[in-house]
């Protein structure tokens, strides 16, 4: 899908008060004709860890402690800290070899395990962004990728704020205009359909990691760092982000793309509400507000789940888990599904 049609600001259709000429212009990345830089991923033979102690330039939690200025990589320039996540660090930077083009890096945090999570997080970008040349599928274009001091850094087109931040701006308590919603719906399920098609799950698709461009009217999905290929998933409870977690997941059932479109659904009733859809404090209560709104399971469907009789009895109704306020102990009453809303 062309994103030319889509050229108007959204800001406009999220504010009534926005001023189209104060507009920025959009970067050169956002461009639905401009071809995609793209460089290999650095070979293990080329990204030996130096033989230095790492306590010098991580903090307490084995964040890279950067410093504005700073030459990542003998090329990137650091102009400005970019967020922060549990497995990462994200800082703007200028390619001082590409002109002063300005960048995302993502630079993973100093650990084994962190560590092989973000080579499979940029093989995967890269073989998204390889069967996207044109840059029309709606996923962060992935550049490259280096070692520096001990830490992995993915270089990225830079974007400018998530999605959570926008609806925090434009529509808080009641969410974006419809037409702004509908031309980000069709973006994200592009996005969504090209990882379908190359055997792709996302597996944490939220408000957070969807970015769009500094003028707003383009949207990409990012963060990539929970996703893998199509067979490699294993069942787990824990998929996902709660709120956004599908029921098959909680269940312990066979999941699929399904699960990234289920997320998809909650993140686009966010955008439009400005509130969030299923805002369970455990899976248990996930599932209660599941069925709340959609009705009970089927037998068939419970009967196949690894983590059914985590909250469902013998006879396959719902057991509620409560915790006490004070006592924080956690008791358990059952519920048909004629009293769920009871």
């Amino acid at each position: 899908m062309s994103c030319v049609a889509l050229r108007p600001s959204i800001a406009v259709a999220m504010s009534p008060s926005a001023n189209p000429a104060k507009r920025c212009r959009s970067p050169d990345h956002a461009r639905p004709d401009a071809s995609p830089k793209r460089r290999k991923v650095l070979s293990d033979a080329g990204d030996r860890k130096p033989d230095v102690h790492p306590d010098s330039w991580d903090d307490a939690e084995g964040y890279y402690a950067f410093r504005l200025g700073e030459l990542l990589g003998g090329r990137y320039e650091v102009t400005a800290a970019h967020g922060k996540g549990v497995f990462s660090r994200v800082v703007r930077a200028k390619d001082r070899a590409a002109g002063g083009e300005e960048v995302a890096i993502k630079i993973i945090r100093s650990n084994d395990t962190m560590y092989r999570a973000g080579k499979q997080e940029a093989s995967i970008l890269e073989k998204l962004t390889g069967a996207d040349r044109e840059g029309r599928r709606h996923c962060v274009r992935f550049i490259s990728s280096f070692r520096y001091r001990n830490h992995l850094c993915l270089v990225l087109e830079p974007l400018h704020m998530n999605l959570r931040e926008v609806v925090r701006k434009y529509g808080p308590s009641i969410g974006l205009k419809l037409s702004a919603v509908r031309i980000y719906s069709k973006q994200l399920l592009v996005a969504l359909a090209h990882l379908k098609e190359l055997g792709v799950l996302h597996c944490d698709i939220k408000p957070d990691n969807v970015m769009v461009n500094e003028a707003k009217n383009v949207l990409k999905l990012c963060d990539f760092g929970s996703a893998m290929l199509a067979g490699d998933n294993e069942v787990t409870p824990y998929l996902v982000s709660r709120f956004y977690r599908a029921p098959e997941v909680i269940l312990g059932l066979p999941y699929d793309h399904a699960v990234d479109m289920w997320s998809a659904g909650c993140c686009l009733y966010e955008l439009c509400t400005g509130v969030v859809l299923f805002k369970g404090k455990s899976n248990n209560e996930m599932l209660r507000l599941h069925m709340e709104m959609k009705g009970p399971f089927t037998k068939r469907m419970l009967r196949r789940g690894a983590f059914t009789a985590q909250h469902f009895n013998q006879d396959l109704n719902f057991q509620v888990v409560y915790e006490d306020p004070v006592t924080k102990k956690q008791d358990q009453t059952m519920k048909t599904s004629s009293s769920l809303k009871k």
